[in-house]
């Protein structure tokens, strides 16, 4: 009997484990940071306003994504 394709023995990160923790963790840190950081920023049109949580949302979204990815990398046997 051949051996079956779906068979797999990962080794190293999960990266399936870390995409949804980032994803996850952005949307709770990423919101109140961006809310907080609007405050005293001038933002008349919704265009200025998308901008800005887009650039404050890129920035937060790498940070989260290399803690979650440095956390498994350092946890994992």
């Amino acid at each position: 009997m051949p051996e079956r394709v779906e068979t797999t023995s990962p080794d190293g990160v999960d990266f399936g484990w870390v995409m949804q923790t980032t994803f996850v963790v952005t949307i709770l840190v990423g919101a109140p940071v961006v809310a907080l950081l609007s405050i005293g920023t001038e933002l008349p049109t919704w265009g200025a306003r998308a901008e800005f949580a887009i650039r404050v949302g890129a920035v937060v979204w790498l940070l989260v994504a290399l803690s979650v990815f440095a956390y498994a990398k350092r946890t994992q046997e």
